[in-house]
């Protein structure tokens, strides 16, 4: 009987996209090094049966995050006043920084909350959308600051919007979007000499970063730096799901805390947003950072800095496309080379879309219009990962031969679908409900998504409609995937 079940989910299993051999240039992160699946997997089977909720019955879960965040603590050069929490991932990294600095604001500024001030939180608009969903749970206003057209954002444009009533500035190492390194060391000292808390979300570069070469200090060595997320379910390798929250100062790292005995069951206390949390992650990834240590990351890194080189070098040969901006770290973001005659142009989305014929899938990114009418290109973000090396010669090939298909071709354009959503009346201040949203995905021709679908044309949508219309849109697609027919 189990043998069946177990078929049934390896069959299911065949529709996903590959999660090794670096196929798929976004969401997994491929070592290249079966046996840390191996010993991951043992790891998280002798954890299974533990809660990670109460560390007083199951002192292996204390145990274990305590050399998991003294490892990341040293990796991101943070001194014996620096602690912190593994989490469940980094958007709940995210969601506690905020929460945290959010609530030492309130402690600090009592004048300001009794005459009703909302804090902001400051942030480059790269920065991920997890501080916006962090924003709305724990009520602050998000303030976006525009960056230039390559996805740079300058210091001085953060810089000149820190002021009292602001709980947190986050800057990103490097921006998912962009791959870009924010200008960390000036915005930290900056906040610094305003009182004003300074988040570092390394949670995509924070394990790589550390062995990349010729970095500009970025964490903990930058005074101004408050806090800092690094997932290890990314580049540490561990599976999903598992992160690291560091704060400097017990004070800060304390304030993360959720606890209360006003109820007539066990004191509850809580250091994340979990009560009861698996602790099979937290053992996978415990057991990965022994295996490779510094120098494992030292290596693995070096193989990333490899893979980044020589799909640069390959982009450089190609006409009509180029490099967005100047990434630092495993993320390269592709768009069309502006300077190029448009018969010569590459759009990155038709050239994800053929890749995807071919067996090879990075990440459309959709354009983007700013608060100050900067429009930030469509792009395509590759994700780098060491096991890429292998296969590197037939990615680069692939992606040159998907180039030429598609060069000239016109980029998707989406007006036409949005002029028929707005004629119905449909636009930021009266969004379609579940029934409406569904048909005007089918009228679009995106009534369902498959890992071989053409995106070209969705995203090209989601470009042209009010942002509350298309999350709606988007918000139905995905929801219909798992619900029951």
């Amino acid at each position: 009987m189990n043998d069946g079940i177990l078929e049934r989910l390896r069959r299911l299993r065949a529709a996903d996209a590959p999660t090794h051999g670096g196929h798929v240039l976004a969401y997994v992160y491929d070592s290249g090094m079966p046996e840390l699946d191996e010993l991951a997997d043992a790891a998280a089977s002798l954890a299974r049966p533990v809660n990670g909720l109460d560390p007083t019955v199951f002192p292996s879960v204390a145990a274990m995050e305590r050399e998991v965040i003294r490892f990341v603590r040293r990796a991101v050069h943070g001194g014996r006043d620096v602690t912190g929490s593994v989490t469940s991932g980094g958007t709940e990294s995210c969601l506690l920084a905020v929460k945290t600095a959010r609530e030492l604001w309130r402690a600090e500024h009592p004048d300001a909350v009794a005459a009703g001030v909302r804090p902001r939180l400051l942030a480059p608009v790269t920065v991920h959308a997890a501080f916006q969903k962090a924003a709305r749970l724990f009520d602050l206003d998000f303030d976006p600051v525009p960056c230039g057209s390559d996805g740079v954002v300058v210091a001085d444009a953060l810089v000149a919007r820190l002021a009292g009533d602001v709980a947190l500035v986050v800057v990103s190492a490097p921006a998912y979007p962009s791959g870009a390194l924010d200008p960390i060391r000036v915005v930290a000292a900056a906040a610094r000499a305003r009182g004003i808390r300074c988040h570092v979300d390394a949670c995509f570069g924070g394990l790589v970063l550390p062995w990349w070469r010729d970095v500009p200090d970025w964490d903990f060595r930058v005074r101004g730096v408050t806090s800092m997320s690094a997932d290890l379910h990314k580049f540490g390798y561990a599976p999903k799901g598992v992160s690291v929250l560091l704060h400097r100062g017990r004070r800060q790292h304390r304030a993360q805390f959720f606890a209360t005995t006003r109820w007539p069951g066990y004191p509850v206390v809580n250091p994340t947003l979990l009560g009861t949390r698996s602790a099979s992650p937290l053992a996978a990834a415990w057991a990965i950072v022994q295996r490779l240590g510094d120098s494992g990351y030292t290596d693995l890194t070096a193989s990333i800095a490899r893979v980044a080189d020589g799909i640069r070098d390959e982009v450089e040969r190609i006409p009509g496309l180029a490099v967005m901006g100047h990434p630092i770290g495993p993320a390269i973001a592709l768009v069309a080379d502006a300077d190029a005659p448009r018969e010569l142009r590459v759009d990155p989305h038709r050239l994800a879309d053929e890749l995807a014929r071919h067996g090879w899938r990075i990440q459309h990114q959709p354009g983007f219009v700013q608060s100050d009418g900067t429009r930030l290109p469509r792009s395509a973000h590759l994700t780098l990962t060491p096991v890429l090396e292998r296969s590197l010669t037939e990615f680069r090939r692939a992606l040159g031969r998907a180039a030429d298909a598609v060069r000239g071709r016109r980029p998707a354009d989406g007006r036409v679908l949005a002029g028929a959503v707005r004629a119905l009346g449909y636009g930021a201040d009266r969004v379609p409900g579940p029934a409406a949203s569904w048909r005007l995905l089918r009228l679009a021709g995106a009534g369902r998504i498959a890992s071989d679908r053409p995106m070209a044309t969705l995203l090209a949508l989601i470009e042209e409609l009010p942002a509350p219309v298309a999350e709606a849109l988007l918000t139905e697609l995905l929801a219909r995937m798992s619900e029951p027919r």
